[in-house]
């Protein structure tokens, strides 16, 4: 599943009187945005708690048909947050752009998705799963603990440029 490639726009228009540039030519490509979180060695994750606090974490993150994916314990506060609220925001960022994506969280629990997203992360850093009875397990750890694959659905991003003064909104129409 890939997902359409969203509209890219300027956040600030020239009415908003900030010191951020209105120049159509600054807008970043959703390319650049891709390349950024596939080449970025880890991620901040921020889900929301229970009680409504923010909970953030740092992820390993993957792109599978350029869709961002990551993994963590079922039972960690991360896990548990996102069982009972999708709604997440992963960050990550390199010279050319500082990447905020908003969407939501699912777990991947198909055969072909858990293949899929276990091949891109023994892929991007050596790390291989056990895929078995729906599930995936490191077995070089002890007790061969389970993980759950996650796949975020964007739904809208936003780019920042490394001047501090370009900035890209990215819309997903989901249902185009």
């Amino acid at each position: 599943m890939n997902f359409l490639e969203p509209t890219a726009e300027l956040l600030f228009s020239a009415q908003d009187a900030t010191p951020m540039s209105t120049d159509e030519a600054t807008i970043k490509s959703w390319d650049e945005a891709r390349i950024c979180l596939e080449s970025a060695p880890k991620a901040w994750l921020s889900t929301v708690r229970p009680d409504g606090r923010p909970h953030a974490m740092p992820v390993l993150p993957v792109l599978v048909d350029g869709v961002p994916c990551f993994t963590t314990r079922p039972g960690s506060r991360k896990g548990r947050n996102l069982a009972t609220n999708p709604g997440c925001v992963i960050t990550a960022g390199n010279d050319v752009l500082d990447l905020v994506i908003e969407g939501d969280a699912v777990r991947v629990r198909d055969d072909d998705g858990l293949r899929r997203i276990a091949g891109a992360f023994k892929a991007k850093f050596g790390w291989e799963f056990a895929l078995r009875d729906g599930g995936a397990y490191d077995d070089g750890l002890p007790g061969s603990p389970e993980y759950g694959f996650y796949r975020i659905t964007p739904q809208r991003a936003f780019g920042y440029g490394p001047d501090g003064l370009t900035a890209t909104r990215w819309r997903f129409d989901q249902t185009a």
